[in-house]
């Protein structure tokens, strides 16, 4: 157990999340990405707690299709990948409050073999509360919550048996292929071969469609995303003026990926003392925010054999608009 673990009964909670180094690690992220040719700040920047809330908002908006595609592949899928899986532990990265996977962890207790569920966020107070209320609903749950970030502390899940790692949501789309390929070879080094791994995935589609999910009408999406602006203001000490810039949402169809971008509508010097940095940005400069890479079935089974995992089974819904990826160790 680590310095900064807690325990119950039930629950065992641990940190690796130091704050003062995660901070000068952020400095040293933004700066970097800021000091690129094409500027750029990491998405972990949305999400905050306002920024957190914004999402909530925006997965309930009719351009968002990507949650309620996911909820409907689990909601009529989950008895049949916990079959498949024959899995005992969940562990879920990125969990949030385990929304994502209730139905899992439903069909698992409903199959009698729900065992232990290990979430991973990098929020402490929302993995104390998603450990909280699984100890509650599921009595004999054993809980065993990380607080990390999965880039870094994957080493940091329990060793256990007959495994079902979980990345939803289509995180994974958030990973430039590099990162992407680095993150999917140390998935693929984590899993025993009893073990199964089940990624969200979304799937490449229409043009307008894609585009609309991440530019809604009401401008919610926008309002998310000059949020990270604050963020860093908060946190590094910086002048943005979230005012200033306009939310731009666009498909590249080279990449195969939706980017978000914050274009600065005048010319600006923004002071970042956090990250050490003074940066001169000129109207009509442009710093982006996220990449959100989609998928076709082939390229989600190549990136899987890259990374040494075969891939079993994909699950998509009713539209073929999303997919979730269940895959071993090759």
């Amino acid at each position: 157990m680590s310095d900064g673990a807690a325990a119950t009964a039930d629950v065992v909670i641990e940190s690796f999340l130091d704050g003062d180094g995660a901070l000068a690690e952020l400095g040293r992220e933004v700066r970097e990405g800021l000091t690129r040719p094409l500027r750029e700040l990491p998405p972990k920047l949305f999400y905050d707690d306002r920024g957190s809330e914004l999402f909530e908002r925006i997965t309930a908006l009719p351009e968002y299709y990507l949650t309620r595609c996911e909820r409907e592949i689990l909601n009529r899928r989950a008895p049949e990948i916990v079959a498949l899986s024959g899995a005992r532990e969940l562990v879920e990265l990125g969990s949030g409050v385990a929304s994502k996977t209730r139905a899992l962890l439903f069909a698992m207790a409903g199959a009698g073999t729900l065992r232990r569920y290990v979430p991973m966020d990098v929020s402490g107070w929302t993995v104390r509360r998603c450990a909280d209320e699984l100890a509650e609903a599921y009595p004999g749950l054993a809980v065993h919550g990380i607080v990390g970030d999965f880039r870094l502390h994957l080493g940091r899940i329990p060793a256990g048996g007959r495994r079902l790692v979980a990345f939803l949501g289509s995180t994974i789309g958030n990973l430039q292929p590099p990162e992407r390929a680095r993150f999917l070879a140390a998935i693929a080094a984590l899993l025993d071969d009893d073990d199964r791994f089940l990624l969200g995935v979304d799937l490449v589609k229409d043009v307008g469609v894609l585009e609309a999910a991440y530019d809604d009408e009401l401008g919610v999406t926008a309002e998310f995303n000059r949020n990270a602006l604050l963020v860093v203001n908060r946190l590094l000490g910086a002048d943005f003026d979230p005012r200033s810039f306009a939310h731009v949402a666009f498909f590249d169809p080279a990449q195969e990926w939706i980017e978000m971008r914050l274009r600065s509508l005048r010319p600006r010097r923004v002071s970042i003392p956090g990250a050490r940095l003074e940066l001169e940005l000129a109207a009509g400069e442009a710093i982006r925010t996220e990449v959100s890479a989609k998928f076709t079935p082939a390229r989600v089974e190549r990136e899987l054999a890259a990374a040494g995992m075969a891939l079993e089974e994909l699950f998509t819904d009713e539209r073929g608009w999303f997919g979730l990826a269940l895959a071993r160790r090759a």
